[in-house]
């Protein structure tokens, strides 16, 4: 490896040599006007030596002979102009103080501007000819989106890496400033418009979106396009996600996260360390998807005991061999409890004195809730009442309920039960000490049970992928960004409000649908669309009518305030329900058959 890199840059040293000669004779040549006899020969040819053992050495010790830089890169360029000026000013010294002069004063500054050009141009030959030998015979001819410094970056990429399996044909980008571009000698051929005959022209097999920043909304346009050209897909990714500059293996194809335009999620690590580190930390819900991210990332910030507690054993076990390697439910930090048994959380909360409680455990599938409403009554309602009530009687410190987009306006059990489950949170917070508050947000991609596990099985099958609506649109999160703001949520939560995570823009399920189609490689996967079901809406909303919308400090992180209820209202209704109290459930949350109720016409706390 080592006598690889030394060739290439004895090469060079010997081009800068020979480019210093001609540089000096020239500039002499020139300073006489072009009459070679008034030229002293046997001086110019000492000074051409001088210089020549002036330039390899100090090029040796600090110049571009030292380290092998990237060819045409800015590194190379400056080291190579660092060297020829001092070089020159060297040479300009010696001449000065020899008696007589080697050759004319103005010669070396002369011989030192053409010896740069000469460098800088033979560097660029040299470039553009390893450029121009051509694609590998296998290689994809690529047509690149984005003539920003992206699209630079993968079109050199391709270029100059002899072994790339990839070759830039055209660039195409929207903004008119750059038509007629090149780079590299690819030129700019268009706007995304001019893709497909662009592609046929050319013969591409691939389209690569070379804009980290893309929109979801470009993705999919650009999608579109690509499948009715008949080309394969590829993305840069954002440049949170690049280490270093972008190369032809950053390229992959699109995924979710690429339809959700999602941003770095930054975190307050300092005020979340305050929450959470060498405190006690007791998770529900910590089997499911949202309860066993948030374990994962809380164990990150060292807290004195992290409690898991669940009524799935096999969820929980899951959880515990994903923070420690082992499922054999070691130590007391695993809890196997159902949140409706109100004895048993006395009893796990008595053990643990939990000082911060994320409360994710809870019923959410919409459809067999509508067919189950006491079911959703006795977990998200009661069970939520259960866990407030033993975290209140033992002194926590910090209660953050997991709710849903779907308490906002609700028009399903399961929203309106979630509903309770924020109003009873507000509640709690008005009666003692602690920070009591809920977390809002959408749908979570990844999540247990959520609509891309179904499209993927529905795919698997062949078809066909049932859609609700083709207009219907709801708000997607990454889990790990989910719990990374519900961790946020907690560390600058309001007392008693709703802490609205920022869900970007929503996205139709039906470009979630066609994307996963095109990722699993299937051809004439069909999507049937089912019509909305009972208590469903065709766009979800983050805040309810009439509420008001406050900033918590945090630019992804919202809260509005809720009418806390008094827990007394709900009190006697505990236990298996008769049909008095399930009708009295349904008519809490709102269902069918007795009108809905509205938040002022429930009992207030004072």
């Amino acid at each position: 490896m080592r006598a690889s890199r030394r060739g290439p840059l004895a090469a060079w040293a010997i081009v800068d040599l020979i480019i210093w000669a001609v540089a000096l004779v020239a500039a002499t040549i020139l300073r006489y006007d072009l009459d070679v006899t008034l030229v002293d020969k046997d001086r110019l040819a000492m000074a051409v030596g001088g210089v020549a053992v002036i330039h390899l050495v100090l090029g040796i010790l600090i110049g571009p002979y030292l380290v092998r830089h990237e060819p045409g890169s800015f590194e190379e360029v400056y080291s190579v102009t660092k060297l020829v000026a001092i070089v020159g000013a060297v040479v300009m010294v010696l001449n000065f103080a020899s008696d007589p002069i080697f050759v004319p004063r103005s010669v070396p500054v002369t011989a030192a501007a053409i010896a740069l050009v000469g460098m800088f141009g033979a560097r660029f030959v040299i470039r553009a000819m390893r450029s121009g030998t051509g694609p590998h015979v296998d290689a994809k001819r690529v047509v690149v989106f984005g003539a920003g410094e992206g699209g630079r970056q993968i079109v050199r990429a391709m270029l100059r890496d002899p072994d790339s399996q990839m070759h830039p044909v055209a660039i195409l980008d929207d903004d008119p400033r750059k038509r007629r571009l090149r780079i590299d000698g690819i030129r700019v051929r268009g706007r995304r418009e001019h893709l497909g005959a662009v592609a046929d022209r050319e013969d591409a097999t691939t389209l690569a979106i070379a804009v980290p920043s893309a929109t979801p909304e470009l993705f999919i346009d650009l999608r579109n396009r690509a499948a009715q050209a008949g080309l394969e897909l590829l993305v840069l990714p954002p440049a949170s996600e690049l280490m270093g500059r972008p190369a032809t293996e950053n390229l992959r194809t699109i995924d979710l996260s690429d339809l959700l335009g999602r941003q770095p999620v930054q975190l307050d690590a300092t005020a979340i360390a305050r929450c959470v580190t060498g405190r006690r930390v007791l998770v529900t819900g910590a089997g499911g998807s949202i309860g066993s991210e948030l374990c994962w990332q809380i164990a990150k910030y060292s807290p004195a005991h992290l409690v898991l507690l669940d009524r799935d054993e096999t969820a929980l076990q899951a959880t515990q061999l994903s923070l420690t390697g082992r499922g054999l439910f070691e130590g007391d930090d695993i809890v196997l409890a159902d949140i409706r048994d109100a004895a048993r959380l006395r009893e796990v909360f008595d053990a643990h004195a939990p000082q911060v409680v994320f409360h994710a455990a809870a019923l959410k599938h919409l459809s067999i809730l509508e067919k189950s409403p006491a079911e959703a009554w006795k977990t998200n309602v009661l069970g939520t009442l259960n866990v407030l009530r033993a975290a209140q009687r033992s002194g926590v410190s910090t209660f953050v309920n997991v709710s849903t987009d779907k308490a906002a306006n609700p028009t399903c059990v399961l929203g309106y039960s979630k509903r309770l489950t924020e109003r009873l949170t507000a509640g709690f917070a008005r009666q003692g000490r602690g920070t009591f508050v809920s977390v809002r947000f959408g749908n979570v991609l990844g999540s247990r049970g959520s609509v891309i596990g179904v499209f993927t099985d529905q795919i698997e099958r062949g078809g066909p992928v049932t859609v609700t609506h083709p207009q219907a649109e709801r708000f997607f999160m990454l889990v790990e960004e989910a719990c990374q703001l519900v961790l946020q949520a907690a560390a600058v939560g309001q007392h008693g409000d709703v802490m609205v995570l920022d869900m970007g823009q929503p996205v139709r399920i039906n470009e979630v649908a066609n994307t996963l189609i095109s990722l699993s490689g299937r051809q004439h996967v069909d999507i049937v669309y089912t019509g909305l079901r009972p208590g469903e809406k065709l766009r979800e909303e983050l805040y309810g009518d009439g509420e008001t919308i406050l900033g918590s400090g945090h630019p992804r992180v919202s809260h509005v305030p809720v009418p806390g209820i008094r827990p007394e209202a709900l009190e006697h209704h505990q236990g298996p329900p008769d049909d008095e109290a399930l009708v009295l459930m349904l008519e809490h949350v709102g269902v069918a058959p007795t009108p809905a109720v509205r938040d002022d016409a429930l009992p207030h706390l004072s």
